[in-house]
């Protein structure tokens, strides 16, 4: 027998996962701080070591990075949820395009990855609680210069 409110959360922790990825690409920061919890275990996978930080804090940092760019997209899948209760843990593997059209050196950079999401139930539904990021591969013009 199908336990459907699983099959509920589980599509609920996927539309979350890619609320963040498609928020981020369309640069929607005030929506974006919706999908993570206050504070996040987090760990951006480029050797920064892992921290709880505050989910405005990431938001903001990615803001910066990324606001000025031409083009983000991400496209997630293979998606592994194990859930217990009111706690996930999340596998997502990952490919990122950043586009910077006026880079003298290649206007792409795209990085390979996969994600160890925490998510949780909140009143608000679920959200983020870590996210932690490994960075498998780089190609392209890194520095988008």
């Amino acid at each position: 027998m199908t336990d459907f409110s699983d099959v509920a959360d589980r599509l609920a922790i996927i539309d979350l996962a890619t609320r963040m990825f498609v928020y981020c690409d369309q640069k929607r920061w005030d929506d974006l701080l919706e999908v993570f919890t206050p504070k996040v275990d987090f760990d951006n996978g480029f050797g920064d070591p892992a921290a709880s930080r505050p989910a405005a804090d990431i938001v903001a940092d990615w803001r910066a990075a990324l606001d000025d760019l031409d083009a983000i997209h991400h496209q997630a899948g293979n998606y592994l949820i194990d859930r217990d209760g009111d706690t996930a843990a999340v596998h997502a593997d990952s490919i990122a395009v950043h586009v910077e059209n006026d880079a003298a050196n290649g206007k792409t950079r795209t990085f390979v990855g996969s994600y160890d999401l925490g998510v949780e139930r909140t009143p608000s539904g679920w959200r983020v609680s870590k996210f932690h990021y490994l960075l498998k591969v780089v190609d392209g013009n890194a520095d988008l210069s």
